[in-house]
């Protein structure tokens, strides 16, 4: 018998997958190469640290089938959180089965049980913009493209 997709908190002991998903993610989707050291210290970090953010792992029959990660920014216009959805990762043969849904049904479910003096107001995540195939899964969540466009500047 096929089990249910489990949604639970990451926590240490998912720090291997994690990152390996992490690695997948990055060269499936902008072709690059993360270094095991930095990213494994990366995911470490937010792991150990809750106020920077949390994984989300959804598991299959005990294997982990996806996961992503949730970051907060604060916006003054709102005075709330805006939640950003990171590192989505769902391993190949659990696409198309309703994994990321799952996740992200499951983060607006707990920003609705958390709001508290900090109101959660909304959802953001940026995809690379040739992976047309993420677009389209973030749009039939009810997600809408911005005019916002992102720049960055590294130190």
């Amino acid at each position: 018998m096929e089990e249910e997709l489990l949604i639970r908190l990451g926590k240490l002991q998912d720090l291997d997958v994690l990152v390996q998903f992490n690695q997948a993610m990055a060269n499936e989707t902008e072709g690059k190469k993360l270094t095991l050291e930095i990213v494994t210290a990366g995911v470490e970090n937010l792991l150990k640290n809750p106020n920077l953010g949390f994984y989300l792992l959804a598991e299959k029959n005990g294997k982990v089938a996806g996961a992503l990660m949730v970051t907060t920014e604060w916006s003054d216009w709102h005075n709330g959180l805006y939640w950003w959805v990171q590192s989505v990762y769902v391993l190949p043969e659990f696409r198309r089965q309703g994994v990321y849904y799952k996740l992200y049904n499951f983060i607006k479910e707990k920003a609705k049980n958390e709001q508290d003096d900090l109101k959660i107001w909304g959802f953001r995540l940026y995809v690379e913009g040739k992976n047309t195939i993420a677009q389209k899964a973030y749009e039939a969540l009810g997600m809408k493209e911005t005019s916002y466009k992102i720049y960055e500047e590294s130190l």
